[in-house]
């Protein structure tokens, strides 16, 4: 392992994907004054940068297990600070929509619905108990089954709202289509890993 992977790991990892999410939110919101443009330009960039994370840390497992080398064990080794950073990016992203309400609510309105506020919901009190719970004493706390059901769970229940948000706008926008190639991509690697591997799919969870 190299010198620049080992040290690119665990909490440093963590933060530094963090402040660079901050950092360029920032940028993209100032080069259009920070009116409301350039706050939808970082939802949208928070999303993307959310669906990255999301696939890294869902895919680390199946990926360990199908081909281990040393980016899939760096990958496996770092899920938790990897969903740590999708949660922070989803964080960014709440900011920039509770922005985008406040600055223009007629646009924030008519860019809503009432199944975005319900099922949005539900994916942020995930994000947030499987963001709690990724420490060792919360786990603990919680135990094992449990942890396992909330990730797992958790896990696919993220995967489908992301396919749903990103599959809705192919229709009026067909690029949109590619974000749904590493969605489905991390699905199939999962369920590959899971028939090859077929006694480790509670490794899986998460």
């Amino acid at each position: 392992m190299s010198r620049r992977q080992s040290w690119f790991e665990g909490w440093r990892l963590l933060a530094t994907l963090t402040l660079s999410l901050i950092a360029l939110s920032l940028w993209i919101a100032a080069m259009r004054q920070f009116e409301t443009e350039g706050v939808r330009m970082v939802i949208r960039f928070t999303a993307r940068s959310s669906l990255l994370l999301f696939c890294l840390a869902f895919s680390a497992a199946a990926l360990a297990r199908l081909w281990p080398n040393a980016w899939t064990r760096w990958q496996r080794r770092n899920r938790r600070y990897l969903g740590l950073s999708f949660a922070a990016s989803h964080a960014i992203h709440a900011v920039a929509i509770i922005t985008f309400a406040n600055m223009d609510p007629a646009g924030f309105a008519e860019a809503t619905s009432a199944a975005s506020f319900i099922f949005g919901g539900i994916g942020y009190a995930i994000i947030i108990a499987m963001s709690a719970t990724s420490f060792d004493r919360t786990a603990a706390l919680l135990g094992p089954h449990a942890w396992r059901a909330l990730h797992l769970t958790g896990g696919y229940y993220l995967w489908f709202q992301f396919m749903v948000s990103f599959g809705k706008r192919v229709p009026a926008v067909p690029l949109y289509a590619a974000f749904l190639v590493p969605l489905l991509a991390v699905m199939a690697l999962r369920l590959i890993a899971m028939a090859a591997h077929p006694r480790g799919r509670t490794a899986e969870a998460g």
